[in-house]
């Protein structure tokens, strides 16, 4: 958990809507799908065009499985303050998410609510991209602090290790990741087009 560090995020979406970004018209929507990696708000991939723009192309390509619909893949992207950061690669902020987690089940256990659980996306899916529990329990991370009357987080941070093996042998994910989950939408300083010969695609 830490404040004021500024990094670029890559959000993919439609070009259509990307422009309206670019233009002032419209900002990043927070997304608040059950299943979200880092909970409820605006995502991006930190320092990663690529892989914005790839996730661009997955939902123009599943739109069945997306509530967003992707007609040309676009890329935008944002200077980000992460302000008030649950760095998930932060020994500090991780023991609040087990904390959270531990409350959250006596919590659901009292109510006899059955916990979330992560779910597969496909039989073929080892990397559990239903994220129902982890969404739930950062979830209720933000709201417990809105109760207990504490500062709220700008903004989610996770590093996801994803995909197949990069190599054989390897222990390095092909779709290895860091990702940013915007609480507070007033911590994007500005948006930007990434540059044509930037390796988006």
């Amino acid at each position: 958990m830490y404040a004021s560090a500024f990094v670029l995020g890559f959000h993919g979406c439609d070009e259509r809507v990307g422009e309206k970004i670019l233009s002032g018209k419209e900002h990043i929507r927070p997304s608040d799908n059950e299943y979200d990696w880092l909970g409820n708000g605006a995502y991006f991939w930190e320092n990663s065009p690529k892989r914005a723009w790839a996730w661009a192309e997955f939902i123009k390509a599943n739109p069945k499985w997306f509530k967003t619909k992707i007609a040309t893949p676009f890329v935008v992207g944002a200077i980000i303050d992460l302000g008030f950061c649950l760095d998930l690669t932060d020994a500090g902020s991780l023991a609040l998410v087990r904390a959270s987690y531990d409350e959250m089940k006596i919590v659901f256990g009292a109510a006899e609510i059955p916990m979330p659980k992560n779910e597969k996306g496909s039989a073929r899916d080892e990397d559990l991209v239903k994220r129902k529990l982890d969404c739930a329990v950062i979830n209720y991370i933000h709201a417990a602090r809105e109760a207990r009357k504490l500062p709220a987080f700008d903004s989610v941070r996770g590093a996801f290790f994803e995909g197949e093996p990069l190599y054989e042998g390897a222990g390095i994910q092909a779709k290895t990741h860091l990702q940013i989950c915007l609480c507070n939408p007033k911590k994007i300083h500005g948006y930007f087009r990434p540059r044509a010969d930037a390796d988006v695609a």
